[in-house]
């Protein structure tokens, strides 16, 4: 059986459809996967079951990835397309079944959106992959210790300089975003670090994992600025996808703001806490039992409608979220866990 599976660009769209695509390989242990996705998710779903080849759709003019993408395809008989990008691919493609996702005319959740496609009553969660190559390279980065909150995960910190000790619990945090509207100003992620990893915090002396692309250090280096050197652990744009994933995998907490990163510690199984203003919690919120968020004051269609609002600005649309009520969210998601874990 040969399955098509049409993913996205962005990283998190990519990682909210992972459980459709583990679904199919689960449903079809015999089916051989081709997978069309952005050069930015692509070495995570690469390492999903059964995956045969991996086409990345690097943007060109003109549609040119798609022609692209229709010339590797055109010659293949197809048991199943999955386009989750309603493109028109999928109706050039000779196919014994299609299943092209439409609108999301309901407001659901992007996992329940994409589940309906195939019917799904019980929406799979997000499922990523590691290899054990990616998980030797995170122990090495993030050494054991600290405590475990639940099966699916543990804690240590990244990028140890000689004098850092490997004990203790790690704060992963992703102060950045794809779009500066979304990014909580970065001196309150400083300001919650040190009360969280403080003496009265929930993560007493936890080291510090900061996360993010190598383009986005800029926006995160107040941050890794005002901590100690001791603490922090910088692993912004040092290590690959796979391997984050591993590293997040290792950590006691994340808080994000909502971004594939975000997502990628949901799927991580890890307490994973998002931080909304500008976008649709109700849409795209993290996703599973051991997940979050906490908003702004405002709600996403107050900040919209307001008149300043310009999506092509980088001024942040989070100043309404205090340091106090993404503390608060915190500490009840870490004890949440924490109870559950007993």
């Amino acid at each position: 059986m040969k399955i098509l599976f049409i993913s996205h660009n962005r990283l998190g769209d990519a990682v909210l459809s992972t459980g459709l695509l583990s679904h199919l390989a689960e449903r079809y242990p015999e089916a051989r996967i081709t997978i069309a996705c952005g050069p930015v998710p692509s070495s995570l779903l690469a390492l999903a079951p059964n995956v045969e080849t991996v086409v990345v759709m690097d943007k060109a003019p003109l549609a040119g990835h798609w022609r692209k993408l229709w010339r590797r395809c055109i010659g293949q008989r197809w048991d199943l397309v999955v386009d989750l990008r309603a493109s028109l691919l999928a109706w050039l493609l000779w196919a014994k079944q299609r299943r092209v996702l439409s609108a999301n005319s309901d407001d659901l959740h992007r996992v329940r959106h994409v589940a309906d496609l195939l019917h799904l009553a019980e929406p799979p969660a997000p499922q990523l992959w590691l290899r054990p190559a990616h998980k030797t390279a995170a122990l090495d980065l993030l050494p054991t210790g600290g405590p475990n909150l639940t099966p699916h995960q543990s804690s240590a910190g990244p990028i140890l300089a000689p004098h850092q000790s490997s004990a203790g619990p790690i704060l992963a945090l992703g102060p950045t975003a794809n779009w500066g509207g979304k990014q909580w100003p970065i001196e309150r992620f400083l300001q919650l670090a040190r009360r969280l990893t403080g003496p009265d915090g929930i993560l007493p002396d936890a080291r510090i994992a900061v996360f993010g692309a190598d383009n986005e250090r800029p926006a995160a280096q107040a941050l890794l600025d005002g901590l100690p050197t001791a603490q922090v652990v910088d692993l912004i744009g040092r290590i690959d996808l796979p391997v984050v994933l591993a590293c997040l995998a290792r950590s006691d907490l994340f808080i994000g703001n909502d971004s594939g990163l975000m997502h990628m510690a949901a799927a991580a199984r890890i307490p994973t806490l998002g931080l909304f203003g500008p976008s649709r919690d109700e849409l795209y919120a993290p996703w599973g039992p051991n997940a979050a968020w906490v908003r702004t004051d405002r709600s996403f269609d107050d900040i919209r409608n307001d008149p300043a609002y310009d999506y092509r600005k980088q001024d942040s649309w989070m100043t309404t979220l205090s340091v106090d009520k993404a503390e608060a969210a915190a500490q009840a998601l870490y004890r949440r866990m924490a109870e559950q874990a007993k």
